[in-house]
């Protein structure tokens, strides 16, 4: 008897424990329908694009934390302090990446092959040329600019020129996508915003970055009205190649760089063209006036270039520039492209055949105490070390002020304005100007 009841509870038991074993298994199969969902959702890439402005901020923001009570180094850039602003600052910065890669997207094999197939036979001519030892001969001196349609506008409060030419650049004969570059009718056409005083001042030329080129933006952007009407200064802002109105019938987005190697080079070397076409024609109006070119993130990217191409520039502020098309191909790509061998064959190629359109591969002509950079601590867009810390290396070390802030953030900064003046002064543009005057406006 006393067996039998033994085995009745083992039986119970065993009954027992395989009832919960099959309902831990049904609950382990629901949760897996329930999480698989969830987790192909969160992992999707456009997901992830959308909500990685918030989690690569709230990241970055533990990390200036943890970073803090580290013993400080000598090697690497200034730190980031933990702050919420400068996590708000990453977050812009991040948002405008997100978009970008959204709308961009992965080219099609076609393109790519395409793509490669051009590079390979540039690189055979940029060879014969001589072009990639000496990237400086690549770039023609354009013709004298004689004829411009000057017209007046406003933008809001401010009143300015709308001065255009005609480009008449050209890729050379034999150069790879001659014909599709050729095909950008809107493009031909050169345009800048001006405000210019009656009697003879100092110019800075303000070449803008990518995405840029509309008036309300550019004027506002680089404080036009403060530099003309408070330190007294011509104030020219030419509009690179695929920008503002030369980019009409283009889809949203960044004018280039991008993905496509030779439209890179080309529009590089047009935006280089245009504006030496302008200085030289600044330079016929007066004869005697000094010029200074500031360049804001792409266009930090051409003023360093053209810092190597021209010798008579008094100044060369490179703001928060970027320096290496290739660099920010692979560093920006989509996160899904990431690891794809099309996009290494492609970087490779972009640092071989870019060499002729790259201010790293050009000595500068400007003199040493005559180039300046300022660059966000904290920007996601232009890597302070990949970027910013290679033109200051290139160009020995000059003078450089880093601000608390990121890339989209950049105007933000009171700071900027302060150095901007200071270097403005250093290099002789603001002689002109009663030092009473220059202090109220500090």
């Amino acid at each position: 008897m006393r067996a039998e009841a033994q085995a009745l509870r083992v039986s119970e038991w065993t009954n027992l424990s395989a009832a919960r074993r099959g309902a831990a298994r049904a609950c382990g199969r629901v949760s897996a329908a329930l999480v698989r969902p969830v987790a192909d959702i969160v992992t999707h890439p456009v997901v992830r694009e959308i909500t990685a402005p918030a989690r690569i901020a709230t990241g970055w923001y533990v990390r200036a934390w943890q970073q803090r009570v580290r013993p400080p180094r000598a090697d690497v850039l200034p730190r980031t302090p933990p702050s919420l602003l400068l996590a708000l600052h990453i977050a812009f910065d991040e948002t405008v990446l997100s978009v970008a890669r959204l709308v961009k997207g992965t080219p099609p094999d076609a393109d790519v092959e395409r793509i490669e197939h051009e590079a390979i036979e540039a690189l055979d001519l940029f060879r014969a040329h001589g072009w990639l030892d000496d990237p400086a001969s690549y770039h023609e001196a354009p013709p004298p600019l004689t004829e411009v349609t000057l017209r007046k506008a406003r933008s809001g409060a401010v009143r300015y020129t709308v001065l255009s030419y005609e480009s008449g650049y050209e890729p050379r004969r034999g150069e790879p996508g001659r014909d599709r570059w050729l095909g950008h009718v809107e493009n031909r056409t050169a345009y800048a915003w001006m405000l210019r005083h009656d009697e003879p001042r100092p110019w800075l030329v303000c070449i803008h970055g990518a995405a840029m080129g509309a008036a309300a933006s550019d004027l506002r952007v680089f404080r036009a009205a403060w530099l003309h009407s408070v330190l007294g200064l011509n104030v020219v802002l030419p509009i690179q190649p695929r920008h503002g109105p030369r980019r009409e019938g283009l889809p949203f987005g960044v004018g280039f760089p991008d993905q496509d190697l030779m439209d890179n080079v080309h529009a590089v070397a047009q935006s280089i063209w245009d504006i030496r076409r302008l200085l030289g024609w600044i330079r016929m109006q007066q004869p005697d006036a000094p010029i200074g070119v500031q360049g804001l993130s792409l266009g930090g990217y051409t003023a360093a270039l053209l810092a190597g191409l021209d010798d008579d520039l008094a100044c060369v502020i490179a703001a928060v520039p970027a320096v290496d098309f290739a660099n920010l191909m692979e560093r920006h790509a989509p996160a899904h492209f990431r690891n794809d061998p099309r996009l290494h064959r492609l970087t490779e190629l972009a640092r071989d055949v870019q060499r002729v359109i790259s201010p790293l591969a050009i000595e500068p002509r400007v003199a040493f105490d005559r180039r300046y950079i300022y660059a966000g601590i904290a920007d996601r867009l232009v890597h302070p070390l990949h970027q910013v810390q290679q033109l200051w290396a290139h160009w020995d070390e000059p003078t450089i002020t880093w601000f608390q802030g990121s890339h989209v953030g950049f105007f933000l900064t009171h700071r900027i304005r302060e150095f901007l003046e200071e270097s403005l002064r250093d290099a002789g543009l603001l002689d002109h100007m009663p030092p009473t005057e220059l202090e109220s406006s500090a």
